[in-house]
């Protein structure tokens, strides 16, 4: 668009604008800047309420923006642009994000409750919740692998979309398994809420 404002000279009384596709996705992409905030700050409200701390929540909102280096890194390997149907594909990675850290949080808890000092807790609700957040994984991800994949008509749509989360994937779990357990320590409640 700037190129063309600067090379291209148009008579008195002619007006260009920009429309089809392109129209399409600006239009989108504003929509989304309004729905995805909104989402992230309903999902802080519904962890909050699950968990009953704010440090929890926080800890598993945490998790979102290593998830997207996944689905960006994704797209650049695919030589993919950002589009709505990536964009799409981001904000359905972000659930699959705040799902994993859920079960992890959740099963870090309930370790604690039984009595389990915090470091143990974490340990063994790290490798407790390995295989559901691997199988969780796996599953979204070798569905997603064909369409990732194509090259055929109409993949142009979907083929994003299934690169975001295919790729996402696999930092999502990464980052689940490595980083939330070592960061709960930080989060936790110290006790108080941990152990209700």
């Amino acid at each position: 668009m700037d190129k063309v404002k600067q090379q291209v000279k148009l008579p008195p009384g002619y007006t260009m604008t920009w429309g089809g596709q392109f129209e399409n996705q600006q239009r989108a992409m504003k929509r989304l800047q309004v729905i995805v905030p909104l989402s992230l700050l309903l999902i802080f409200v519904l962890l909050f309420m699950a968990f009953k701390s704010i440090r929890n929540a926080l800890l598993v909102l945490l998790m979102i923006p290593f998830t997207l280096i996944g689905g960006l890194a994704a797209l650049g390997l695919a030589g993919l642009h950002l589009s709505v149907s990536a964009a799409v594909g981001f904000i359905a990675l972000a659930g699959v994000s705040v799902q994993n850290g859920v079960i992890m949080v959740e099963q870090i808890k309930h370790l604690m409750r039984e009595g389990e000092d915090l470091s143990k807790a974490v340990i063994e609700g790290a490798v407790a919740r390995l295989r559901p957040i691997m199988m969780t994984a796996l599953m979204a991800g070798l569905g997603l692998l064909p369409a990732a994949l194509s090259h055929s008509i109409g993949s142009e749509t979907q083929r994003p979309f299934a690169v975001v989360i295919v790729g996402g994937l696999v930092s999502a779990t990464l980052f689940t398994l490595l980083l939330l357990p070592l960061l709960y320590p930080y989060f936790s409640d110290g006790g108080r809420n941990d152990k209700e």
